[in-house]
């Protein structure tokens, strides 16, 4: 197998977001189109999901842990990870789908992993439960957080990685 292309990342700008809508909307499109949307219905509906993603997250989230994953100096991802006192938080990766599935996340996360061990911190993300990245997260030991009750109606779950050493 091939080593997966090495990756850089810049702190994100306002001027990325064009670039993080057509990221977004490439993580709907499978969805909307089994919805059967022409292109003209899909644009006003993603583009109200993004906004209304991106208010909340920069609302929740130390946008200093933002940053645009680049590939030869050109956009092809993004990554937002909130360092905080106890956790390391994933709050999303996303690469645009021709990245997928070239070992660039797990690059990513493994990176991650690290900075984590290094720090004596667990490393705890969400995912949609139907999430093909569900089964990249479980094959690099993340595991459901115990003591919480999960609802099978719930599309998220949560998941840890715990550091070694960390309590």
């Amino acid at each position: 197998m091939n080593q997966p292309a090495r990756l850089s990342h810049r702190p994100a700008a306002e001027s990325d977001d064009a670039f993080l809508f057509e990221l977004y909307a490439s993580t709907r499109a499978e969805e909307l189109a089994a919805w059967g949307w022409s292109a003209a219905q899909q644009e006003p509906f993603l583009r109200m999901q993004w906004l209304a993603q991106k208010r909340g997250y920069e609302a929740r989230y130390s946008f200093e842990g933002h940053c645009i994953l680049e590939h030869e100096g050109r956009p092809v991802g993004r990554l937002w990870v909130v360092r905080g006192e106890h956790e390391l938080r994933l709050v999303d990766v996303t690469l645009l789908p021709a990245y997928r599935g070239s070992g660039l996340g797990t690059s990513v996360l493994r990176t991650l992993q690290e900075e984590a061990a290094a720090a004596g911190k667990p490393l705890r993300l969400h995912v949609m439960r139907n999430n093909p990245a569900l089964r990249l997260y479980t094959r690099l030991g993340f595991m459901p957080v115990s003591g919480v009750e999960v609802d099978p109606a719930e599309p998220y779950c949560e998941l840890r990685w715990p550091a070694p050493g960390a309590a």
